[in-house]
Parts: structure tokens; C-alpha cells; sequence
């Protein structure tokens, strides 16, 4: 019927009211019957473009190229629907000026991968095409080391392991990830242990693909969800306060090292973020908790 438009924008469309059936809002559930008057009111398109904006942002390294930041939580990494402002984008637009990447476009001038919003640690940005385009072709030919610090439900008897198992979108539910046998993008993960500390266990985390909520899922997966993650592991944090009265604010995932060849002089580029002040106060309450 609108071979231009997409289903999601469809979708959308009757979310938000702005399509009506013989004058009366049509419903999700409504299919189409011969005969009737189809309205669509367009909204007025919004202006998509990213804005700079005064925020902190933490630099761990800056060049003419580039520059990584230890990402707070909470701050999304680039506007997305419900969140216009106040993400890291709108941050490196203020601070960088005009010296951002346009390849990722209008809404996302810079960036080469991502953080989810309450996720921490090293994120890097391009400052030129060219150090974009040479920065997302490690990503995509995995070349970029990732390490990970995260605190997960539960005593890891193991020293070591690795997760490999396919992730795709839930088949429920569209803003989570799962473990899915039959999916087609290969998924796999690396831990180690840090610290065995009260009813959790402190992890190294190397992930060898980047796909979406991916640490968060597999770990899930195996049972020892990321503590603070209220998407995939509720229970876990209801026991956790129960069973110790820690009740973190977010997910307990930080990305601890990212190290990458310079996308200009090839040289070896390794960064730490040190634990934000969550972090560390969640693991030393753990250390000391005899619960």
C-alpha cells in the first residue's frame, strides 16, 4: 500500500496516532478492509541533527585523528529515540568543534562503535573520514582488542572459560538480545577470574565479536548474570539485595582496555579507564561483606 515506507515506520505511525481508519484512530491490531478511508497525518520531521553541548567528558587520549574517553554511565553514546541531548556525541561536538568524523552522519559524527548507556570505560572516536574508515575496518576485521571488567551473580567455580553461542534480537521481546542456536551471527566471548569475592565474582572479559548487549547476554546465558542489569537479570539483583543489601544503579560492566593500531601511523595504541567510583565501591563492599 506505501511500498516507500517501511513497516517499523508503520509501526510507529500507528504507535504514536497518527494514522486513522474512517476518521477514528486505527489500532495496531486493525487490518485494512476494502472500502475504507486510510488517513496518515506526517508529523512534522524533527531536526535530527546532533547538537554540541557543555558536558564533562573524561579524555584519555587526543590527537588530529582521534580521541578515547572513559565513558560515564548513563550517558548514551549518540542520540536515539528518547535521548536528543545530553549523550557522548553531543559532549565531542562541543569539544572537538568541527574536528568529528562524518561518516557515521548527522546523528552520529564520529563514532566507530559503541557503549550501551550505563555501561563505562574506553570508547574511541574519529576525528577525520580517514581515521574513521581505518578505525571500522579493525572493528569489522576484528583487530581491536576489548577487555572488560564486570562483577557477575554468583562464585564462577572455574578459572577461566569461554562462551560461544549465537546471539540474535529476541524473538519476544525487540529491545533485548538472546542466545539463539539457529542464528546466523556467530557470537563468542572470553573470561578469566579476577576476584571471588561474597555471592559474586569479579571477571576479566575479552569479547572476540561485538554484537549488541553481548557480554550481558552470555553471561546470562550461563547462568551468572552481570549484578545491577535489570534487563537480564532481575532475580539476580532482587537476591542480591536480599542477601547483601548492595543494590547497584546499573549494570556492573565497564570497558576496562581498548587497544587498536593508530588508523594514521599504524603504531600500537593500548588505553586503560580506571574503575569508575561505582565500580570500585561495589567491589570493595563485596571484599568485605561476610554475609
Amino acid at each position: 500500500m506505501l511500498p516507500n515506507v517501511s513497516r517499523g515506520t508503520i509501526q510507529r505511525l500507528l504507535r504514536e496516532g497518527h494514522i486513522f481508519v474512517n476518521d477514528k484512530k486505527a489500532k495496531n491490531t486493525q487490518h485494512p478492509v476494502a472500502g475504507q478511508t486510510i488517513k496518515i497525518n506526517w508529523p512534522i520531521p524533527k531536526d535530527v541533527k546532533a547538537k554540541p553541548e557543555d558536558l564533562p567528558i573524561n579524555i584519555l587520549f587526543e590527537d588530529d585523528d582521534l580521541i578515547v574517553v572513559n565513558k560515564a554511565s548513563g550517558m548514551p553514546t549518540h542520540p536515539s529515540n528518547g535521548h536528543d541531548c545530553g549523550t557522548l556525541v553531543n559532549a565531542l561536538l562541543y569539544h572537538c568543534a568541527s574536528s568529528l568524523s562524518g561518516v557515521g552522519g548527522v546523528v552520529r559524527p564520529g563514532i566507530v562503535h559503541r557503549l550501551d548507556m550505563n555501561t563505562s570505560g574506553c570508547l574511541v572516536a574519529a576525528k577525520n573520514d580517514a581515521a574513521h574508515l581505518g578505525l571500522a575496518s579493525q572493528f569489522k576485521n576484528r583487530e581491536v582488542d576489548k577487555i572488560y571488567h564486570a562483577i557477575v551473580a554468583g562464585k564462577l567455580e572455574k578459572d577461566e572459560g569461554k562462551i560461544d553461542a549465537p546471539i540474535a534480537r529476541h524473538p519476544k521481546n525487540r529491545k533485548m538480545m538472546s542466545v539463539q542456536t539457529d542464528a546466523s551471527r556467530e557470537a563468542q566471548t572470553s573470561w578469566s577470574v579476577i576476584e571471588r569475592m561474597n555471592k559474586c565474582t569479579l571477571v576479566e572479559v575479552k569479547i572476540h565479536t561485538g554484537r549488541t548487549h553481548q557480554i550481558r547476554v552470555h553471561f546470562k546465558h550461563i547462568g551468572f548474570p552481570i549484578i545491577g542489569d535489570t534487563t537480564y537479570g532481575p532475580k539476580a539483583a532482587s537476591q542480591l539485595r536480599s542477601n547483601t543489601g548492595i543494590n547497584p544503579q546499573r549494570q556492573m560492566l565497564h570497558a576496562k582496555q581498548l587497544s587498536f593500531a593508530h588508523p594514521k601511523t599504524g603504531k600500537a595504541k593500548s588505553f586503560e579507564a580506571p574503575w569508575p567510583i561505582d565500580f570500585e565501591q561495589t567491589v570493595n563492599i563485596l571484599r568485605n561483606n561476610k554475609l
